[in-house]
């Protein structure tokens, strides 16, 4: 348990270097003071605010997910969600990540990557919230892609790593970043298990545009 404690510490703090980079104001475990009314009755892990945004982050382990944490993860994703301008973000971090991946096959090509978002768009009318856990996959794959295409670091497979990169680098806009994050968070929620009411065809549609805007960066000659 202690290297879960650990690996879980490690992971917020390098997400608090990822915001304070990005001009957001960081709350380590905030005291109650700090909590809004609607949070009283929680201890999140760390908030970052910037401007009118603020942003709930907890850091799991798959293993503290099946644990009695579930349900106030849950309550507290709900009690967000109420309030325009804050987010939830669960960020899950797992040791055994660094196992799947040399396992994986070959990464998906641009041929592929547009051949299945089409499918993503026909799931989004009955099915948003599988489209958005879909066109996430398809998100990832096409990061990759143009962050090899860019030739910036690729250090590690971290979606949130590699949002953060292009967006330093000037690949994309603070715009598409936040289409980026939000969506991000909200495939997580749902990933996991959680009730969302956020998921609407036009987000996911977004998503999906975005993505084809991405993978034509990589594409280019």
């Amino acid at each position: 348990m202690a290297t879960l404690a650990n690996l879980e510490r490690d992971r917020l703090l390098q997400l608090a270097e990822e915001y304070r980079d990005q001009g957001y104001e960081i709350f380590f475990h905030p005291n109650l003071e700090d909590l809004p009314d609607f949070l009283k009755n929680y201890r999140p892990d760390l908030i970052v605010r910037r401007g009118d945004e603020a942003v709930i982050i907890e850091v799991k382990s798959r293993r503290s997910l099946s644990s009695s944490s579930g349900q106030y993860l849950r309550n507290l994703a709900e009690s967000v969600e109420q309030h325009p301008g804050w987010r939830f973000e669960l960020v899950i971090t797992n040791p055994e990540d660094a196992e799947y991946f040399p396992k994986a096959e070959s990464p998906l090509q641009p041929q592929e990557i547009e051949t299945r978002l089409q499918v993503a768009r026909q799931l989004v009318r009955q099915h948003p919230e599988s489209a958005i856990l879909y066109a996430w996959s398809l998100v990832e794959a096409t990061l990759r892609l143009v962050v090899e295409h860019e030739g910036l670091s690729f250090s590690k497979p971290d979606p949130l790593y590699l949002v953060k990169q292009l967006v330093t680098e000037g690949v994309i806009s603070r715009d598409e970043y936040q289409l980026l994050m939000d969506a991000r968070s909200l495939r997580n929620v749902i990933a996991h298990g959680f009730k969302v009411t956020q998921v609407t065809e036009g987000s996911v549609y977004s998503l999906i545009d975005i993505t084809e805007q991405l993978l034509k960066t990589c594409c280019a000659a």
